[in-house]
């Protein structure tokens, strides 16, 4: 009895290029984007915030591109794939977990309403100033991951700068 092994790959077409259609608003989240990434906050852990805010929304592209800039960046293959049960793992600061805590309840905003208990605990770990930038970076991710999926973007051929 043999046991063989078929990999096809599907091709699921993108639906537009959202860029090239509404070219002064793409600019405009990319400069989001940019403002976001120089705002202080560590580059590991925005990098986390995107991750796990894509996974829970299902964006194959975002997941893709920000899992490759993380290892680029030097972040382990063991936090990466620990990512969707980082609660029960030992791999994160108290500063990455409040992250964590909190780019949840942001992007399931509807069911959570963002509980005072998450909140307190961002705030116990960042300043207010870097409370409202992680808020920014988590609200930035969500709105990517949205675009991503309704327009059907791709993965798979993004490649990390450098």
């Amino acid at each position: 009895m043999t046991n063989e092994s078929t990999s096809t790959t599907v091709s699921v077409p993108a639906r537009m290029e959202i860029g090239r259609l509404a070219p002064e608003i793409y600019r405009a989240m990319v400069a989001l984007n940019r403002t976001i990434s120089e705002s202080g906050l560590e580059d590991s852990l925005q990098a986390l915030v995107k991750i796990r805010a894509s996974q829970i929304n299902g964006c194959a592209f975002c997941i893709d591109m920000h899992t490759l800039d993380a290892r680029a960046a030097g972040e382990t293959e063991q936090r990466i794939y620990a990512l969707p049960a980082w609660a029960e793992t030992p791999f994160f600061t108290a500063r990455e977990r409040a992250a964590l805590a909190l780019t949840e309840a942001i992007t399931l905003i509807s069911a959570t309403r963002v509980p005072d208990d998450v909140y307190a605990e961002a705030a116990q770990e960042f300043d207010e100033q870097e409370l409202a930038r992680l808020i920014w970076a988590i609200t930035a991710i969500n709105a990517w991951n949205r675009i991503a999926i309704s327009t059907r973007m791709v993965a798979g051929k993004y490649h990390p700068a450098g």
